[in-house]
């Protein structure tokens, strides 16, 4: 839960500065896609939320 929040916010935050700057391309849609599934619950919501930890465990885990 804690996770999911703080993705939520994370991406909330990234959205509404995409939005103000009026930025396109891959990078601002895939985090504008992210919240959209993130927040929605949706079916897909599992796979892509495994998706999003498995990412965030591998970065946490590299060590310089």
């Amino acid at each position: 839960m804690a996770v999911n929040v703080s993705a939520i916010l994370l991406l909330g935050i990234a959205a509404v500065f995409i939005v103000k700057s009026k930025a396109g391309g891959i990078g601002p849609a895939l985090v504008l896609f992210l919240l959209g599934f993130f927040t929605a619950g949706t079916g897909a919501d599992g796979p892509i939320r495994d998706l999003c930890t498995s990412i965030a465990q591998f970065l946490a885990n590299l060590r310089p």
